[in-house]
């Protein structure tokens, strides 16, 4: 119980944590990389207005006039390190001329063929084989201008290397501390809990003694005194303190101690447990039905689980209502045997059902243990299949209850 309350404060830590840290470098990367495209594609603009065509046509140098030079932004040092390539041609396709950076990186030919392309495609900007490019009109010619995106990309992808190396380093750091954070939040609680079971334990074992002696010196009043009313109360009450007391310890046992394990033919055990039930049942008008599959094993203590099939039908046949029928199944079930007990009821809210596995809980509050019933039944049942590495679980549907139990194979 502890140990899923440690790993869900774990949990809830290191997601809000991861959450936090894929959305701060989410939106540091991209509003990064949104920057800095904007000023290459600023840039390489700025590049293509302050263009001059070396070679002129028909002996004229076309061209819009060159803006005066003014302070500008892209007057800085990375436009003067940038590197621009600039492709003219006629509106006809034809090559003007080809401006490519030394030490060449592209060919002319293969700026050629992508300016092609790209007034094939009449795209006036985008972004084409790790270079960003412009289509500007100059009034005669066509000049698709070039920016070589490398130091970009390095830039972003070196960004994002160490964001991720030390973000993990700092999330490795984070989910230690969570750990010990969970254990330090968590202690107090499994220290309260084990000063309450050391308690029952004890208030167990230090009440059978005054309980047996009580009812000792009652049975010997009764064969004096004969009949007699208040003697008959208690005694009555001191058997229900003693039930009460032996369920106390056997829950006790149950989540303390660690059964002897040993191969179980679990089939033979179940039908020879439900067998007393059935006059049980048919004492209460109840037919008790049983289907159980043959030769199941699996590793187990004989004795709790003797008690677990004995604590899922009594459970049944007193909670039954409306119905005729109380219906016991054993099968296989990957990888487990499947103990079922089926009996008619009031649908259980879905909240309720995990509570009735909790000490002392009970869906009828009025009831006050009358029926030998104090709401521990099943909180030793899903201690005994707990220490069984099983699963168990209640359902309810079309007004039945089943409550089902799950226990490895061998």
């Amino acid at each position: 119980m502890f140990k899923k309350s440690r790993r869900n404060i774990v949990l809830v830590i290191m997601s809000t944590l991861v959450l936090l840290w894929v959305g701060t470098l989410g939106v540091i990367y991209v509003s990064s990389y949104l920057e800095l495209s904007r000023q290459n594609r600023q840039m390489l603009r700025r590049h293509a207005d302050l263009f001059i065509l070396q070679q002129p046509i028909n002996g004229q140098t076309p061209g819009k006039p060159v803006p005066d030079r003014k302070p500008d932004p892209m007057d800085l040092p990375a436009f003067q390190l940038s590197t621009f390539y600039t492709v003219a041609m006629t509106y006809d396709g034809e090559w003007i001329e080809v401006n490519n950076a030394k030490p060449t990186v592209h060919s002319d030919q293969e700026l050629e063929n992508l300016a092609f392309e790209i007034v094939e495609k009449g795209n006036t900007e985008g972004t084409e084989k790790n270079l960003v490019f412009c289509m500007v009109d100059k009034g005669g010619y066509l000049l698709v201008a070039f920016m070589d995106n490398t130091i970009l990309h390095e830039s972003m992808t070196t960004l994002f290397r160490y964001t991720l190396l030390f973000g993990g380093l700092a999330i490795c750091v984070f989910f230690f501390f969570s750990v010990f954070l969970a254990r330090k939040i968590v202690r107090p609680l499994e220290e309260s809990y084990q000063k309450q079971r050391r308690f029952i334990s004890d208030a167990g074992h230090e009440l059978k003694t005054p309980i047996s002696v009580i009812s000792a010196n009652t049975e010997l009043l009764l064969r004096e005194i004969k009949d007699n009313p208040w003697l008959s109360n208690i005694q009555y009450e001191n058997k229900r303190m003693g039930s009460l007391v032996q369920q106390l310890l056997e829950l006790t046992r149950a989540e303390n101690v660690l059964p002897k394990m040993e191969k179980i033919h679990f089939s033979r055990l179940v039908k020879g447990e439900a067998l007393p039930f059935e006059s049980v049942a048919f004492e209460k008008d109840l037919i008790l039905r049983c289907d159980v599959e043959k030769d199941l094993f699996v590793e187990g203590n004989s004795v709790q689980l003797k008690q677990l099939v004995s604590i899922l039908l009594d459970n049944a046949i007193c909670h039954s209502m409306d119905g005729r029928e109380i219906c016991l199944t054993l099968h296989r079930e990957h990888g487990y045997a499947e103990l079922s007990v089926i009996n008619s009821g009031t649908e259980i809210p879905e909240k309720q059902r995990e509570q009735l596995f909790e000490r002392f809980y009970r869906i009828d509050a009025a009831r006050d243990g009358d029926d030998g019933h104090y709401g521990l039944g099943l909180a030793i049942a899903k201690a005994i299949v707990s220490a069984h590495k099983g699963k168990m679980e209640i359902l309810c549907y079309n007004g039945f209850i089943e409550c089902r139990v799950q226990i490895p194979r061998c």
